[in-house]
């Protein structure tokens, strides 16, 4: 709490990088590397300071403590910024958990937590073994003669098949097909919020471009898609009432859920709960995954203890049970280590609901707040050797020298955080499993050997890895 008898600072007051007329600072900022921009920033000007974009100016947080505590007074207190709210909409988007706010927000909690609970997500658990198969298959035939795999692409299609199969029920089978329009319309939309959001000018309100024809066509396909799998899962309620006590997916467990008494749920919002799913089952887990076999290859020790683990605990694909993935603890901390280094969300932007106190700070409602999550989780001051790869710090936890789960926040903090934050860790733990088990890992890299670039899109990714496996004897 600041000191009752120090005068707070206003936001003009604090340092921050020079800004032109109008625009501000958006002549600094390239979008696919605007986390780095900011993060860079953090060094210059520390853990708090200001940055405008055009007529807004921000708030910048890097101090792990205070974005702990604004993440945690949410919804009351924060919201998601307006902005991305109002890009969404224009865009034609259906409302989902992400950006509900309010009552809305409970309604829509109660809902996905119950379909994303843990218990309901081991009912789903042969589902995920059945999209692993698929995969350990298409792996075989690329690691008999040592084939590159194109590491996003692969495991884009896993995610996405088993957020189909797992939520909607669908078996689309991406990993043998390739067919996914779903998928081939989020890759279109998504980008396009990220982009907009940090526009000057919103252009598109007076002029279509060749990319905004392309999202307008996306747009009504996905929604066409979505509107089908909701119909189909209304159909197999009525056809077999018994679903009802158990619900086969989570779109059906959605369902079941919003026809309750009181629920302030309706087939809408299920709607922007399924585009919410498709968007943090696939990009974010998938690219959590890449990074972490890049990291894991690079260190060969941690990779052999990994492997060593894998082996012991859970070496067979096919009898894969959820208390083997459960007990994967090393493959667990890896992927706490690998999240700490290379977060696919690494910064979260909200936006005050009213005056307040950030710091020393006084805020007026509505400032716009970048809260940047990758500052603490790798400053030493925080972590012994901050920039290396080290999952036996998160084993240590609570020793003196472990890793604090509460600096580094890849699911956010709060009653917003992350629902489907088992769900992932699931996925994660059983695609490494897969790796690990039944294969040596030759190498993880781009084409010119180079660390893999840092893409902001809607989430981090890495840029141009692929994936070289040979077969165990």
């Amino acid at each position: 709490m600041p000191d009752a008898r120090m005068p707070l600072r206003q936001l003009r007051d604090l340092p921050g990088p020079p800004t032109l007329p109008i625009i501000g600072n958006i002549h600094q900022i390239t979008p696919d590397r605007v986390h780095r921009i900011v993060e860079q920033w953090c060094g210059q000007y520390g853990d708090f300071f200001r940055m405008s974009l055009g007529h807004a100016t921000l708030l910048v947080v890097a101090d792990h403590v205070t974005i702990g505590a604004i993440l945690r007074d949410r919804p009351a207190g924060f919201r998601r910024p307006a902005v991305t709210e109002k890009v969404s909409h224009e865009m034609g988007g259906i409302p989902g958990l992400f950006l509900a706010e309010g009552d809305d927000w409970r309604n829509q909690r109660r809902m996905v937590m119950t379909a994303l609970s843990p218990t309901a997500i081991k009912a789903y658990f042969p589902a995920l073994i059945k999209v692993a198969l698929r995969l350990q298959q298409r792996w075989n035939t690329a690691a008999a003669n040592e084939t590159p795999i194109d590491l996003s692409d692969d495991l884009k299609r896993y995610t996405v098949d088993i957020i189909a199969g797992l939520a909607f029920g669908t078996d689309v089978n991406t990993i043998a097909s390739g067919e996914d329009r779903i998928q081939q319309h989020l890759d279109v939309i998504l980008p396009m919020v990220a982009r907009r959001s940090l526009a000057l000018f919103p252009y598109w309100r007076y002029v279509r471009l060749p990319s905004d024809r392309r999202l307008d066509r996306s747009v009504v396909a996905l929604k066409s898609a979505i509107s089908e799998l909701i119909a189909g899962a209304h159909d197999r309620l009525a056809a077999e009432p018994a679903r009802r006590d158990n619900p086969r997916n989570l779109l059906e467990a959605m369902l079941v859920a919003a026809a309750e008494p009181d629920s302030g749920v309706t087939d809408r919002t299920v709607s922007g709960n399924v585009t919410t799913m498709l968007l943090a089952g696939e990009d974010t887990t998938a690219n959590t995954i890449a990074w972490m076999l890049y990291l894991l290859q690079a260190h060969p020790a941690a990779l052999q203890q990994a492997s060593d683990e894998v082996r012991r605990v859970a070496p067979d694909p096919a009898g894969y049970t959820i208390e083997q993935m459960d007990a994967l603890d090393y493959v667990d901390a890896c992927a706490l280590e690998a999240m700490r280094l290379k977060p696919v969300a690494p910064y979260i932007p909200v936006q005050a609901l009213h005056d307040t106190v950030i710091g020393d700070i006084a805020i007026p409602a509505g400032t716009p707040i970048w809260c940047v999550l990758r500052r603490h989780s790798v400053d030493e001051q925080f972590f012994t050797a901050a920039g290396s790869f080290n999952p036996q710090r998160w084993r240590d936890a609570g020793d003196e020298g472990g890793a604090d789960k509460r600096i580094a926040m890849p699911f956010g903090a709060g009653a917003r955080t992350c629902p489907g934050r088992y769900l992932a860790l699931l996925e994660i733990k059983m695609a490494i499993a897969l790796v690990l088990g039944q294969f040596d890992l030759v190498s993880v890299q781009t084409d010119d050997g180079q660390e893999p670039r840092e893409l902001m899109a809607f989430v981090m990714s890495p840029v141009g890895l692929k994936m070289t496996l040979r077969r165990r004897s």
